[in-house]
């Protein structure tokens, strides 16, 4: 497994093309070799793509704005070859609010499809809303079961899936062979976020699952740095994992 860095982490850096080139600099100083690129401005996919070549990263990720999605998939899926990126994820859906499995299946099937049939994977990403109980079951249980395993993966996120009362390893574990990537972050004392390593998550256990999964990006986010600077939150998250063999 290769880890890498959630550029949602430092999005107040790449607010324009200038800041976003040297954002891209920085992570790789880091030591970081693959990102997700996601809260960033505006770009197009050639600029990105010599961007990661000139810093030697690979995008293994992005979040997609639902209205692109939902436009043209396809369009989405090509921009997405230019720059090597073969998962298409979708950040979040209202699902602590009024939406529902059967309203999230209705919207981003058709989209799930097309990228399917055009090499992409659709993922989506988790925050707590997922664990509310819809007729016995998780939202995430409905929308596993009503997607099949080849149209739609799940960036687990260790953080949400433990504020939403559950256990992130078993997640992995639940969702193996549908979890290529998943987020890295912590959770401490107080609901905050913190450096991988420097909350409660086991991680040891987190790695072990996702090995077994078939995990092949750790991605490290940090929506919330609690006031600290994000780039050392972000090396601080490196530091703890190349300590755990991971780079």
């Amino acid at each position: 497994m290769r880890i890498g860095a959630q550029l949602f982490t430092v999005r107040e850096h790449t607010k324009t093309l200038e800041d976003f080139a040297l954002t891209l600099k920085m992570v790789a100083d880091i030591g970081y070799t693959t990102v997700q690129v996601s809260g960033t401005c505006a770009f197009e996919p050639a600029w990105l793509k010599g961007e990661l070549d000139r810093n030697g990263l690979e995008c293994v990720l992005t979040h997609t704005a639902p209205a692109r999605l939902k436009e043209d998939a396809v369009q989405v899926a090509r921009d997405h070859d230019v720059f090597g990126c073969k998962h298409v994820g979708l950040g979040s859906y209202p699902f602590r609010e009024e939406g529902t499995p059967a309203d999230f299946y209705a919207e981003y099937h058709p989209i799930a499809s097309a990228l399917k049939e055009n090499g992409k994977y659709f993922m989506y990403h988790n925050h707590d809303g997922e664990f509310r109980k819809v007729n016995g079951k998780t939202i995430m249980d409905h929308i596993a079961e009503m997607f099949p395993a080849d149209e739609l993966g799940f960036t687990v996120d260790t953080f949400w899936v433990q504020a939403g009362g559950s256990d992130p390893a078993l997640w992995i574990e639940k969702l193996a062979g549908r979890v290529p990537c998943i987020h890295l972050k912590d959770f401490a004392f107080g609901r905050k976020m913190a450096p991988v390593g420097e909350g409660n998550i086991n991680f040891d256990r987190v790695f072990e699952k996702a090995e077994a999964a078939g995990t092949r990006f750790m991605l490290v986010e940090q929506d919330d740095c609690n006031g600290e600077d994000p780039f050392d939150c972000l090396k601080r998250s490196y530091d703890f994992l190349a300590s755990r063999g991971f780079k």
